[in-house]
């Protein structure tokens, strides 16, 4: 009977603990999708303060937008904390003659660079919006860039991407 007892105990004790990552995980996924409407309402807002307000509205119009912002990088930023596996990949091995060097919107990939062995095509997986049509996700160092693969040019840019 005593062991029982502490066998009870000791489930209820373990069980809690091992339940509450999950349910955090799932509850981080849902703030960052609630910071991001957050964020376009925040821009709506705006939009309307510069048509139809005054210069104080247009103010804190832009400093909502802001904060939203910045509660949006930091939801992301837990998220990925909590998802550190998802973001973890295996060495980069770049094109013969590769060098990295960061690159930002506009830079001009060599094909060499955004050919098929980069690219990402699992993007849902790491919370990627969908490429445009002729453009594609691709892995650059630790980094993922949105390639225009008629043209080699970088449209989006997210440094330090994976881990």
């Amino acid at each position: 009977m005593r062991k029982f007892f502490l066998a009870a105990i000791a489930a209820s004790v373990a069980l809690p603990t091992l339940a509450v990552p999950t349910m955090a995980s799932a509850q981080s996924a849902r703030e960052v999708r609630d910071s991001s409407r957050d964020v376009r309402r925040d821009q709506r807002d705006l939009r309307d303060a510069q048509r139809y307000g005054s210069q104080r509205d247009v103010r804190d119009a832009r400093r909502d937008v802001r904060d939203s912002r910045q509660e949006l990088r930091e939801d992301w930023r837990d998220y990925r904390q909590s998802h550190r596996n998802t973001y973890k990949r295996p060495a980069y091995v770049g094109p013969r003659g590769y060098a990295y060097r960061p690159v930002a919107v506009g830079h001009r990939f060599d094909r060499a660079y955004y050919g098929d062995r980069y690219w990402v095509r699992n993007y849902s997986t790491y919370r990627l919006p969908a490429p445009r049509a002729g453009h594609r996700w691709v892995r650059y160092g630790n980094d993922v860039v949105m390639v225009n693969t008629r043209t080699g040019r970088v449209v989006t840019a997210y440094n330090s991407f994976f881990w």
